[in-house]
């Protein structure tokens, strides 16, 4: 079979919007599959159909119809590798003992909770954007966001974690995050590798439960022993300084502010300190 190797690159570029996009013959050989198994799917038919065509990757039929995975597996993967390679060139010792440790976790697949402490200006965004270019640079997907708008638009595709994982402006000890199962988003959250969640310490305790609640229901159908892993077994990387801004408790005492920081998620993942 011919590909139209011209078309197919030019169409994923109009549909990322990414100009400099580059892609393997693999995967325009996939993307290509993927664009004939949605027009013989539309008069109900499929490649399984006919024995002697090749099919795709289903994670590439996937991606060809869902904007939340196209937009996260966009990037240029060689312009991600080269600013890797100079990021991760300039890593301290505690940050690549970070990096090192995340980066297995991810590898691994079974997932992990991490928590990176430090003060401001000692190099946690430098380390977050280090692993997101490492990952992308894969063709895996890493959600960073944060709890504060304005540390979010310092992460490379950042958002709020409010806005990324529809937590409830409400929060209670039973609430769950308004994700629905079959949405694009469930999608997305079956194929991240990894989470990083800055200025932690911002949120209440009940927004962490409802995200961890909602990703242990959507991956416990991926692989049902996921519903009793943290995060539905997703790497998971809070970040913050605990002597900046913490939850707004109206009225509430030291203790009771502390009591509402999520202390058991520190337990159970590993902390790190980035001071050198």
């Amino acid at each position: 079979m011919h590909w139209s190797h011209v078309y197919i690159l030019y169409s994923r570029r109009k549909k990322t919007g990414n100009q400099a996009l580059t892609m393997t013959a693999y995967e325009i050989e996939n993307y290509a599959l993927a664009e004939v198994e949605k027009l013989l799917n539309e008069v109900g038919k499929s490649l399984r159909d006919y024995s002697t065509m090749l099919y795709l990757d289903e994670a590439f039929l996937q991606h060809s119809c869902n904007r939340l995975i196209e937009e996260e597996t966009s990037y240029d993967k060689v312009d991600m590798k080269t600013q890797h390679d100079r990021l991760h060139s300039n890593l301290n010792s505690e940050q690549f003992k970070v990096y090192q440790s995340i980066i297995t976790s991810v590898n691994s697949q079974y997932g992990g909770l991490y928590f990176v402490y430090g003060s401001g200006g000692c190099g946690k965004t430098y380390l977050w954007k280090t692993l997101c270019c490492r990952l992308r640079s894969e063709g895996k997907i890493v959600l960073p966001v944060a709890s504060s708008g304005i540390a979010a638009v310092l992460l490379p595709g950042g958002r709020t974690a409010h806005s990324r994982f529809q937590i409830p402006i409400k929060l209670d000890q039973y609430s769950v995050a308004s994700i629905k199962h079959g949405s694009d988003f469930t999608e997305l959250i079956k194929k991240t590798s990894l989470i990083i969640w800055d200025e932690a310490p911002m949120q209440h305790i009940y927004g962490f439960e409802a995200v961890d609640r909602s990703f242990r229901d959507i991956m416990s159908s991926v692989d049902p022993k996921r519903k009793k892993l943290p995060f539905g077994g997703i790497t998971v990387v809070f970040g913050g300084d605990f002597r900046q801004i913490l939850p707004v408790i109206p009225k509430a005492s030291r203790s009771e502010v502390v009591n509402v920081l999520g202390p058991k998620y520190r337990r159970r993942g590993v902390e790190y300190d980035t001071h050198k």
